[in-house]
């Protein structure tokens, strides 16, 4: 990469007037699909103002744009918390399979029974691996999921008569936890966690009262902390008739190791799109199905999925009368849960235990490399991510912001920053298991390189990237001045 930056005009700066990428002539090209002239009302008087390149022009110009663009297929992505691992190709192939990918929703259950019985299936691999007894597919990502629970909390306390107000959530959750209790209309009690990172029984044990409905509690926590209370927690939580929420967006270090339901969790949502390899962010949709023990079931979301019994048959069924009601269109996002079972079958239970093996093992081979020239603010217990700060770095003004923009540099995908909240200057990495060591040795090399020269030439880190079009961007004018159109010369 050096000497070389990525600097790409825009499609309208490479316009030559004149020039064209087609052969239609004027009049077929008016047509509409039916063959028909288009009303005389919906005609342009004038032609858009389009950008006028050659076809050459135009595929490389986005062929470019896709090479230089990250992407888990292309680029390490170490984002702490979203788990921005490799999804296999054979859980692609087996999505589009034509049973699969041609199915209708509105089709008569009789004729859909491959899929409602791997939905089903689904559903009971997902209650094994989390300890509970049913799961509802519907919730379309992890937030959804926690409305989800969040409803079927409220639906439960009313069912038993009473009105609870308030949600309790420690300072290491995910930032989605208090804002879904809020659309619950509940009021949210933030627990401080302690200078271990973990949130503390007597903690919980003074918050906790007869308006509390329900503890959400992150597990492993934000810092890819366990929490070593959860038994405890659970406890006091049920003294008081709460119930406790486990937000599951962390399973990738606990997978076939612990299940939260064995600790006394009561529901629990499961982002596909993290541990069980379905697409992620930009190439979602995602998938956040939610696990309820016994008590929690007659509220889940309707359709449920059932089987008839000696006939085998699977059937929809919409008769419960204390279900939250449908959450999601038809049957949630069924290409990303056809994804989940592929990943599921073809791993089996030794090959899920592994995952959470290598996922803690590569995320403290990263800690490990990285300690002696980060701040660690708790060092001790890396599951599946590390969380380090610029602590150190800020003696000489480099920043983590700094430090993320240099790692671009290097062709590299920075991790999360600034979050969590808890640690100032957060640096938040995950590997995953899929990341070889070589690739681990890159990004850790890099990031060595990195608090070397925030030592000795901290402005080569400061007014980094270097290699990109466009260096540092002025946000907050970019926010105010927002500017969506191009503007040609002669509009200036």
């Amino acid at each position: 990469m050096k000497g070389f930056q990525f600097n790409e005009p825009l499609l309208f700066e490479r316009s030559r007037k004149g020039r064209r990428g087609f052969s239609l002539d004027e009049k077929s090209g008016r047509l509409t699909p039916s063959g028909t002239r288009p009303p005389d009302n919906l005609i342009r008087k004038n032609p858009a103002r389009l950008p006028e390149v050659s076809e050459p022009d135009l595929i490389r110009h986005f062929t470019r744009l896709s090479q230089w663009n990250f992407s888990i297929d292309t680029n390490f992505y170490p984002l702490g918390s979203c788990t921005m691992k490799h999804n296999p190709r054979i859980n692609e192939e087996v999505a589009r399979f034509a049973g699969f990918a041609h199915v209708h929703p509105y089709q008569p259950e009789e004729t859909v029974q491959g899929s409602l019985q791997l939905l089903f299936e689904l559903e009971r691999y997902l209650a094994e691996l989390s300890g509970m007894d049913a799961v509802t597919l519907q919730p379309a990502a992890g937030a959804h999921g926690e409305l989800c629970g969040i409803l079927m909390i409220r639906a439960f306390h009313n069912a038993n008569c009473e009105s609870r107000t308030k949600i309790l959530i420690p300072d290491s959750a995910h930032g989605t936890n208090p804002a879904s209790s809020a659309m619950g209309n509940y009021k949210v009690v933030p627990l401080k966690t302690g200078r271990d990172g973990q949130l503390s029984p007597e903690v919980v044990r003074q918050a906790i009262d007869r308006e509390v409905a329900a503890l959400m509690l992150t597990n492993p926590n934000t810092l890819g902390l366990f929490e070593s209370g959860i038994g405890e927690i659970c406890q006091i939580v049920h003294e008081k008739g709460g119930l406790v929420y486990g937000d599951g967006a962390n399973m990738n270090a606990i997978l076939g190791k612990f299940r939260p339901g064995d600790a006394g969790v009561d529901l629990i949502q499961m982002n596909l799109h993290k541990t069980f390899t379905t697409p992620h962010g930009g190439g979602g949709p995602g998938a956040g199905p939610v696990a309820v023990k016994k008590r929690l079931e007659p509220f889940l979301p309707i359709p449920r999925i059932v089987s008839d019994g000696s006939d085998s048959l699977f059937r929809l069924d919409f008769n419960r009368p204390h279900s939250i009601g449908r959450l999601r269109s038809f049957f949630g996002n069924f290409g990303m849960l056809v994804r989940a079972y592929t990943y599921i079958r073809e791993m089996g239970p030794e090959g899920l235990r592994r995952v959470a093996e290598l996922a803690v093992l590569n995320a403290n081979y990263v800690r490990a490399r990285l300690q002696p020239y980060y701040h660690l603010p708790f060092d001790h217990g890396t599951l599946h991510e590390a969380v380090f700060s610029d602590k150190k770095q800020k003696e000489t003004g480099v920043t983590t912001l700094d430090i993320a923009k240099r790692l671009i540099d290097f062709g590299l995908h920075p991790p999360t920053i600034y979050f969590p909240l808890i640690v100032h200057g957060a640096l938040m990495i995950e590997p995953t298991e899929t990341e070889s060591k070589e690739t681990l040795d890159e990004f850790c090399e890099a990031m060595i390189t990195i608090a070397k020269e925030a030592q000795e030439n901290p402005e080569q880190v400061k007014k980094a990237p270097h290699q990109t079009r466009l260096g540092r961007l002025d946000e907050v004018k970019a926010a105010k001045e927002l500017k969506l159109r191009y503007e040609f010369p002669d509009q200036r």
